[in-house]
C-alpha cells in the first residue's frame, strides 16, 4: 500500500534560472544537479492537495489543503538507470500534523503557515495561492486559458513537471529517497502571472537573488491523482 494517496491539482510553477552554487549546499549524498539546456532551475510551486489519504485513511481536517514549496532538480544514478528527482528547500502547508509527519518520516523541511487559495474556473482560469510569512502575505497568481494541452516531449515544461523521485538529506552520509507516481500531466496556456513574494523573508538571505530576477517561465499544470510511496535510505 502507498504511504499517501491524493490529488495534486492546479499547480502554479514559477521557474528561475540560478547559479548552481546557490543550491549545491542542499544536495543530498548520491545526487547531482539536473539541468535543462545547461541551466540550473529552482521552482516556486503552489497547488492543492485534495482527497488526501494516509495508508488508505482520510484524516479529519487534513483532506484538502494548500501547499507552496521551493524546490530544485537532481538526478541519481542507480546501476544503469538514472532517477530524476527533486529536493525541497522548504514546503509550506496550513496543517501542523502534516508538517510533523513529513519532517519526521520523510526528513523534509515543512513549515506550518496560514494559507489561502482562490480558484475561478470558467473560460479562463484564475488561480492563486497565498501564505503568510513574518506577518506579511505572499502570493502567486496566474490567469490561463481553460484549454489543457499535452506537454511537449523534451520541453522545459516536461523537465520541470516530470520528476518522479524525492530526495532529502538525513545526514552527510545518508539520503532519504521516495517515489512519486502520477500520469503525464497537461498544461494550460498562461496569459498573465503575478509573483508577490519576498524570498528573503520566506527562504532566507541566500535566496535574496530571486527578488531581483524574473522567472524564466511560469506554468499552470492541471495535475492528477498521485501516490507517494514508502521511503528508503540510500548512501
Amino acid at each position: 500500500m502507498s504511504f499517501l494517496t491524493a490529488e495534486w491539482r492546479k499547480l502554479i510553477m514559477a521557474n528561475y534560472i540560478i547559479p548552481k552554487e546557490l543550491v549545491t549546499p542542499y544536495l543530498p549524498k548520491g545526487t547531482e544537479i539536473d539541468t535543462w539546456n545547461n541551466n540550473c532551475y529552482v521552482s516556486l510551486v503552489g497547488f492543492m492537495f485534495l482527497n488526501t489519504k494516509v495508508l488508505g485513511i482520510k484524516i479529519p481536517y487534513h483532506i484538502n489543503f494548500e501547499e507552496v514549496n521551493l524546490r530544485f532538480y537532481v538526478k541519481r544514478k542507480e546501476g544503469n538507470s538514472i532517477k530524476r528527482g527533486v529536493v525541497f528547500i522548504k514546503e509550506i502547508v496550513p496543517k501542523a500534523a502534516i508538517t510533523l509527519v513529513a519532517n519526521n518520516l520523510y526528513k523534509e523541511n515543512y513549515e506550518t503557515k496560514k494559507m489561502n487559495h482562490q480558484w475561478d474556473i470558467s473560460d479562463k482560469l484564475n488561480i492563486s495561492y497565498q501564505w503568510k510569512a513574518k506577518k506579511e502575505w505572499q502570493s502567486m497568481e496566474v490567469t490561463a486559458l481553460n484549454t489543457p494541452q499535452i506537454m511537449e516531449k523534451n520541453s522545459e515544461a516536461e523537465f520541470i513537471a516530470e520528476h518522479y523521485w524525492g530526495y532529502a538529506e538525513i545526514n552527510k552520509n545518508k539520503t532519504m529517497e521516495y517515489e512519486v507516481t502520477h500520469p503525464r500531466w497537461k498544461t494550460y496556456p498562461i496569459e498573465n502571472y503575478s509573483i508577490q513574494v519576498d524570498f528573503t523573508k520566506v527562504y532566507g538571505n541566500e535566496f535574496a537573488l530571486l527578488n531581483s530576477i524574473q522567472p524564466a517561465s511560469v506554468f499552470l499544470i492541471e495535475g492528477s491523482e498521485i501516490t507517494i510511496e514508502k521511503n528508503k535510505i540510500t548512501s
